[in-house]
């Protein structure tokens, strides 16, 4: 790589709902290890209706390979049918500094 590229990731935002067999398969667990691994903030919670909702922040590359995760694989044992993304937005810095499982 040139030495002189300024290679810009810039920090986006975007709100998430995973639909399918994601509840009681550790995939709130495996989605926070995951974000921590790459450094997207955010936020993760079981839904009432059975699904998975939260909010990434960080890098835009790092988010995409979440949303990837989220929306293909998923924890083992669990079927993801859809990913609804809403609100993606652009940031100058992250509203989050870590990654959380709420309740």
């Amino acid at each position: 790589m040139d030495g002189n590229m300024i290679v810009i990731d810039p920090n986006v935002s975007v709100e998430f709902e995973v639909f399918g067999k994601v509840q009681g398969c550790s995939f709130t667990k495996y989605c926070k290890d995951m974000c921590e691994e790459r450094n997207v903030a955010g936020w993760i919670k079981n839904t009432k209706k059975g699904t998975v909702a939260g909010k990434l922040q960080g890098p835009k590359s790092r988010v995409e390979q979440v949303v990837y995760w989220l929306s293909n694989t998923g924890s083992p044992g669990s079927h993801v049918e859809r990913c609804e993304l809403n609100n993606w937005q652009m940031l100058a810095k992250p509203d989050y500094t870590n990654f959380g499982i709420r309740f």
